[in-house]
């Protein structure tokens, strides 16, 4: 009886039909449900999140008018990094896309607790992200996290399955790159930034500029820096100038924080419609190359941006930790928007 019933023709109609539905008809409905709830529809412009605990999060949307057209980008910083550095970037991309820009807790003009005495950690970082997502109520997005915004990514993605603190993440991530980044530590990578004693004298803007200018010169190849001196000394002023807020103590946190993660035991419970591409330069002399190649390794779906001439291929893989300095803003825009725009696949269980 249970045979006749299985093979009775509207039973095989009606599980065809669901197949369809799961294969071809949800992921076109995920690709164009951006915009379903009037409350999630974004505008252009600067604003604040205040968190638990006090610390505040200053954040920008770029882009808005092509919400509910296009998936939404949030861009991760890396150590040190502020926001308004994306801008080369987040200009190209919220020509098409809703863009998401913030700067780390204490970074910018985003502040830490009123006491300012918070363990610095990547999982802290992550629920911040989590916490400034949901307030947005947007619920897809993609992620492209840069060097340590690519640790706080992964650190996200495995907030379901942590051990202590369990969370369910109150929307999907569709899409992710990782990009000049890696899935544990690994002693002698990263950016070489030094505490200072807590009895030593405030930094000089000299002394500051010195440090700035050693840091920076390691995001490139020497050939990078001899080609483009102009726009070399730029990129230092720039991380030099009296309105990038990067305290030096909270820079000293992100480096001790990235010291001490670990998630890569969970990696391989990032489902599987997750699409996740990486991005790594043979030059890069922050985060060796082979750490992006443990990440493929590590996570199932994760794969190697495309080398070649076509649009989302990159020209060469010769390129330093400084990834959208290196060639034409044109061919990242062309890597990422044509990524995210993939709709993921989804696998019906028959």
């Amino acid at each position: 009886m249970a045979l006749a019933s299985y093979l009775n023709p509207l039973n095989v109609l009606s599980s065809f039909l669901h197949i369809i539905d799961l294969w071809t008809i949800q992921p076109v409905l995920r690709l164009t449900s951006f915009s379903e709830s009037p409350t999630t529809k974004p505008e252009d412009g600067h604003f604040f999140l205040e968190l638990s605990g006090g610390a505040k999060l200053s954040y920008q949307i770029r882009g808005s008018e092509h919400y509910g057209k296009t998936r939404p980008l949030v861009l991760v910083c890396g150590m040190s990094a502020l926001m308004l550095d994306y801008d080369r970037l987040s200009s190209a991309l919220s020509k098409t896309h809703p863009v998401l820009l913030y700067d780390h807790r204490g970074m910018g003009l985003s502040k830490l607790t009123p006491s300012g005495d918070e363990e610095m950690t990547i999982e802290l970082l992550a629920r911040d992200l989590l916490a400034l997502i949901a307030h947005l109520e947007w619920p897809e997005v993609a992620l492209c996290g840069y060097s340590m915004g690519g640790v706080v990514s992964q650190q996200l993605l495995t907030l379901p399955f942590n051990e202590s603190n369990p969370v369910q993440l109150p929307f999907t991530i569709t899409h992710v790159l990782l990009v000049s980044t890696r899935c544990r530590v690994h002693v002698g990578t990263g950016l070489r930034i030094t505490s200072q004693g807590t009895n030593a004298p405030p930094r000089t803007i000299e002394e500051r500029k010195a440090i700035t200018r050693r840091v920076v010169g390691s995001l490139f190849d020497p050939g990078w820096i001899q080609a483009r001196p102009e726009r070399f000394e730029q990129l230092v002023d720039n991380a030099t100038n009296a309105l990038s807020d990067r305290p030096h103590a909270v820079i000293a946190k992100q480096g001790a924080a990235l010291q001490k993660f670990k998630f890569d035991h969970l990696l391989s419970k990032i489902p599987d419609d997750v699409q996740i591409l990486v991005v790594h330069g043979k030059l890069d002399q922050v985060i060796p190359y082979h750490c992006g190649e443990e990440i493929v390794k590590n996570i199932s779906r994760a794969r190697f941006v495309e080398v070649g001439p076509e649009p989302g291929q990159v020209p060469s893989l010769d390129f330093g930790h400084y990834w959208y300095e290196y060639f034409d803003i044109s061919n990242w825009y062309d890597v990422m928007h044509k990524f995210v725009s993939v709709i993921p696949e989804l696998h019906a269980v028959i």
